[in-house]
């Protein structure tokens, strides 16, 4: 399949091309798309000027998630034939061409446009965009994939702290009402095409021969159990245990940090409501603040880390400490606001570094030949779980209230309920294996393949 300049094989790096610039060309793409964990700014002005409720006012986000996990799923084998600069590039198109759709969507009242616009079409540009530099890093930084994907999802994370004030900023120089909305989609939409390109034109992969200096793979592998120097495809992945078992990993520990993360501010002031200094709105905010921060830094730092320890020890920490963190939580209540906060900003860390690490351990049992695809199909665990965590703290905090309880009686249940899924995480990480040498690709099909 000719693609001309978006072809894989025009990507191919010339001899001392450095990886050190393969890092800001995924930055460039995740920095942007992460400006979806900042859709909460528009909530509030599109309830009051388009007359929508709250459940309304979040179907862009929830579709855009949704369609993140799908076009993952769908399209990441084609992202491992057709190459990372075509996976960029349709990531851009969709992603802008969302914002341009909701824009019109906005100016003309026609919510729906809104929803096809950054939910549909704009959640397309997501997924695509999440997984295109995932396989790219890992072939440049074979010596140390869990740095290298930290770096680009770390962008994913804190494109929020990028977007939400400049969103803000946009919404209040625009004058404030329905235009502004519009006018801000239109801005968005036009800075990030520029900036995304960025990432189209940089981006390049390695010879097939490629290795970085002084390193061993053979040696790597020896020295980690659970790293191959094989290769699966992303067809036969699917039907190893291992595979099956990391999306439980993920799956449950996405639940349980997202539990907290979206229902944050009303949740650290309700717990502290009958205190004798109770958390303001404002304070709720700073403590929102802090969770993307902490969500940010955990995929760069622990995803780093599990270089070092390797990534079952780091899925042990995640889950079995997040799941003492949590039990902190339910038994200390509303004793003191330090320990809730640092408990809180832990378990979002390890919220982010599970999205950071979950690549270099899918390299490490399937290897690199379609390590994005197979990734790709993985984060269907994540459409799963930004259903279920929110689900299970919003329905049982409403039933508490409606059965006369306040404070952190609210979500004592849900803490329980998020500890026993970071259990069964654990346990299925413990039961992770090598993949058996059947499953494996003939040397043959991964020289024709790539």
């Amino acid at each position: 399949m000719a693609l001309g300049f978006l072809d894989r094989s025009r990507t191919i790096a010339p001899a001392g091309w450095s990886r050190w610039l393969i890092p800001p060309a995924a930055l460039s793409i995740h920095l942007s798309i992460g400006q979806a964990y900042s859709w909460s700014v528009f909530k509030t002005p599109l309830e009051k000027y388009l007359a929508l409720n709250g459940t309304q006012s979040a179907l862009p986000f929830q579709l855009g998630i949704v369609m993140l996990g799908l076009s993952a799923a769908l399209f990441g084998t084609r992202v491992e034939r057709n190459g990372p600069r075509w996976a960029m590039f349709v990531s851009l198109c969709c992603f802008v061409s969302g914002f341009l759709i909701s824009a019109l969507g906005v100016a003309t009242q026609q919510y729906w446009l809104v929803v096809l616009g950054y939910g549909g079409v704009g959640g397309i540009g997501l997924g695509m965009g999440y997984i295109s530099p995932v396989s790219t890093l890992i072939k440049w930084f074979p010596d140390r994939p869990g740095m290298a994907t930290g770096i680009a999802i770390m962008g994913f994370g804190g494109g929020a702290l990028i977007a939400s004030p400049w969103s803000n900023a946009m919404l209040t120089g625009f004058g404030g009402d329905r235009g502004a909305i519009a006018l801000a989609f239109l801005v968005h939409g036009l800075v990030y095409a520029v900036f995304m390109a960025m990432g189209v034109l940089l981006i390049r992969v390695p010879a097939d021969d490629w290795l970085p200096t002084g390193w061993n793979p053979v040696q790597d592998a020896k020295q980690h159990t659970l790293i191959t120097t094989a290769n699966v495809s992303a067809r036969n992945a699917i039907k190893t245990p291992q595979f099956w078992f990391l999306w439980i990993v993920l799956c449950f520990n996405v639940s349980a940090g997202i539990g907290i993360l979206e229902k944050a501010s009303p949740m650290i002031q309700d717990f502290f409501r009958a205190t004798p200094i109770p958390v303001s709105a404002a304070a709720a905010t700073g403590f929102l603040a802090l969770l993307s921060l902490a969500n940010m830094l955990g995929r760069i730092g622990w995803s780093s880390t599990s270089d070092l320890v390797g990534r079952k020890n780091i899925y042990r920490l995640y889950l079995g400490v997040g799941a003492v963190l949590y039990l902190v939580i339910a038994l200390s209540t509303n004793s003191s606001k330090l320990l809730f906060i640092i408990c809180a900003m832990l378990i979002l860390s390890f919220y982010g570094a599970g999205f950071a690490t979950i690549p270099a351990y899918l390299k490490d049992l399937f290897g690199t030949y379609q390590v994005g695809a197979i990734h790709g199909r993985l984060l269907t665990a994540w459409s799963v779980a930004g259903v279920l965590g929110p689900l299970i703290v919003n329905a049982i905090a409403d039933s508490q209230k409606s059965a006369g309880k306040s404070g952190p009686a609210l979500y004592t249940t849900s803490m329980y309920i998020m500890i026993g899924l970071l259990v069964l995480g654990f346990v299925a990480n413990e039961l992770i294996r090598p993949v058996n040498a059947r499953f494996h690709e003939p040397v043959a099909q991964e020289v024709t393949s790539s």
